[in-house]
């Protein structure tokens, strides 16, 4: 009975992940033994590069320590504050997708944020930056509608109104 507990007991660990590669760990778990060559295991369509210092969860087929997986890498120094029921993806940089209450998705990029898409349509609100506002098929910038039938008038020479975009 007690080689099965000592078995058992060998099944799962945590540590500190020392090098992260795109597919493995190394690892120094907390009696400070290192454990080198720990496949990482990432769900469908999702892929991530942890830094080093990411906690680590791990799992030892059969209680052998020489071949584990890392079910669940995570690094609390990261983490965003969120509200219950609140999703975000987010990176060390503090740039993030957050899906909030209330349905509302925020997006926030330190550069830039690039949509490939050959249509764009929408008949909600969509609010980009704090100056450029599309509602529907109307077009917002810095306050100012400049949907079809926006017109500018002047006091120049020629036409005192300009024609609708």
């Amino acid at each position: 009975m007690k080689d099965v507990w000592n078995r058992l007991r060998l099944l799962f660990a945590h540590g500190v992940g020392t090098l992260v590669s795109a597919d493995k760990v190394q690892v120094r778990v907390l009696d400070g033994e290192p454990l080198n060559n720990i496949r990482r295991v990432e769900p469908y369509g999702f892929s991530y590069r942890p830094k080093p210092g990411c906690q680590t969860y791990l799992l030892f087929p059969s209680g052998d320590r020489s071949y584990g997986v890392a079910l669940v890498i995570g690094d609390k120094r990261y983490q965003m504050e969120l509200e219950e029921g609140e999703v975000a993806l987010h990176d060390d940089e503090n740039n993030y997708v957050h899906i909030k209450r209330g349905g509302i998705i925020e997006v926030k990029a330190a550069t830039k944020v690039i949509a490939d898409t050959p249509l764009f349509e929408t008949t909600h609100d969509v609010k980009i930056g704090g100056n450029l506002e599309v509602v529907g098929t109307s077009l917002t910038v810095n306050g100012k509608n400049v949907s079809d039938s926006h017109t500018h008038t002047s006091n120049a020479p020629g036409s005192p109104t300009s024609g609708v975009l």
